[in-house]
């Protein structure tokens, strides 16, 4: 089913496939995207007066905040970055600027559309490739000799390209080898470097010169399926108009382009005195601007950031949303407090979404023809042991999970590898018996778990 006909109800089902619980935070996002839709078909004054109302989630590390981010881009199909907001800094300080989050956000959203437009005109380059690939078998491209101008000669040369291009389309001349022209690649001309903020620019010198440089020819001999597949690429370059790539990356970006913001929080807080502390409050206003809207450039022109929506995700154990700046808070009016994991909520992440953790670790062993069934004992006492771990040391939520999971089958992962099939019944006791010694040392558990 299409986004666009998703009901914030049918979104937020989609996202409990792959994230347990969090009900609050799903609702949120869920209206945010469902308004996208509601905007663009609004009229075009209307439209330019609604902002995307952003969000922040509040929550510790492993409650699910970047995987609703993440899986709320995958679901609209929209360009999604995820940045940590402790890599920037105020202006003036070592670090990255702030404006690289959309010009980063613009070449995804190119790479995004380059796809789409590949997988449209596939076919057709294919087909084009194939004409290329006969054109070296069969030389003459179907144009009589000289002299032969005769209908019956005609007609011939027409069947015998006709039987060669079915051969090729049959796979009969794959491991022939021709000689074919391809593009030369070139290395990657020096970047121009300027002021802050043109070291990610990517400038180069064939891109100011544009055609005035033209492109190397140079002869390859490779077999017909490899050649195939570099004369496909070329003319899938031929079929894809660049400039509407550009034009509908940029839409898209200024559009329906997310941007997650991680560890907010590590940018909030005192802004006095000396050392790394000095630039928090400066990296707030740096950030100001792109979330409250405003024009960046980009090597592919001016992006407007007026329409993206920006998600800020932090835990806040010693700065609190009250802390940041009044310009930026008022530019994150939606709040979710997202809840800390219970041993009940571990035992559906291990086996109720798509991608539950004990779905990927038996898959990875049925690779090799062994075959892992879970007790319901087993799965209880994993998510037990978890809670235990994670309110005894450092609480990292779902995270945990990963690490109990890889120390329990460490040795079957280790040992079953290339034998025969056979299958393996993990229990309550072989759980408890091979973490309980790490769970009741806390200098191990805290080293190994």
């Amino acid at each position: 089913m299409s986004v666009e006909n998703l009901t914030p109800k049918e979104i937020v089902a989609e996202l409990d496939r792959y994230i347990v619980g969090q009900e609050n935070a799903k609702k949120s996002v869920a209206i945010a995207l469902r308004n996208r839709w509601r905007r663009q078909k609004l009229s075009d004054e209307m439209r330019e007066e609604v902002v995307p109302n952003n969000i922040i989630l509040i929550g510790a590390t492993g409650v699910g905040k970047t995987e609703i981010a993440r899986r709320l881009a995958n679901l609209s199909h929209a360009p999604f970055i995820k940045v940590e907001a402790s890599k920037f800094t105020e202006v003036g300080y070592v670090g990255r600027d702030v404006e690289s989050i959309i010009r980063d956000l613009m070449d995804i959203s190119i790479s995004i559309i380059q796809l789409e437009m590949e997988e449209k005109v596939s076919g057709e380059a294919q087909t084009l490739a194939n004409e290329r690939l006969l054109n070296i078998l069969f030389p003459t491209n179907g144009a009589p000799k000289e002299g032969g101008d005769k209908p019956e000669i005609i007609e011939r040369q027409k069947r015998t390209r006709d039987k060669l291009r079915e051969k090729l389309s049959s796979g009969k001349f794959e491991e022939k080898v021709v000689d074919i022209d391809v593009t030369e690649e070139t290395m990657p001309m020096m970047q121009v470097f300027g002021p802050i903020g043109m070291e990610e620019m990517g400038m180069n010198l064939q891109e100011m010169f544009g055609s005035s440089i033209p492109k190397k020819r140079k002869q390859r001999r490779t077999t017909i399926s490899e050649a195939r597949r570099i004369l496909a690429i070329e003319e899938m370059t031929k079929l894809i108009d660049h400039e509407e790539v550009v034009r509908e990356a940029r839409s898209r970006v200024e559009n329906s382009g997310i941007v997650f913001l991680d560890e907010i929080d590590k940018v909030v807080g005192g802004s006095a005195g000396a050392g790394p502390d000095v630039s928090r409050e400066g990296v707030q206003r740096d950030i100001l601007p792109i979330v409250e809207g405003s024009n960046v450039i980009t090597k592919y022109g001016v992006v407007r950031t007026d329409h993206v929506l920006f998600i800020a995700a932090g835990a806040f154990h010693v700065a609190k949303p009250a802390d940041m700046i009044p310009e930026l808070q008022g530019r994150f009016p939606i709040r979710v407090e997202m809840d800390n994991l219970s041993a009940e909520e571990f035992i559906k992440i291990l086996t109720h979404p798509e991608n539950a953790l004990i779905k990927q670790y038996s898959a990875l062993l049925e690779t090799e023809g062994v075959k892992l069934k879970f007790t319901k004992g087993a799965i209880s006492a994993i998510a037990a042991i978890a809670t235990e771990v994670n309110d005894a040391t450092e609480n990292i939520g779902a995270r945990r999970l990963h690490t109990i999971m890889t120390t329990l089958l460490e040795d079957i992962l280790f040992e079953k590898s290339g034998g025969k099939s056979e299958t393996i019944s993990i229990t309550r006791e072989m759980v408890n018996n091979q973490l309980e010694a790490i769970v009741e040392d806390q200098d191990l558990s805290r080293y190994i778990l």
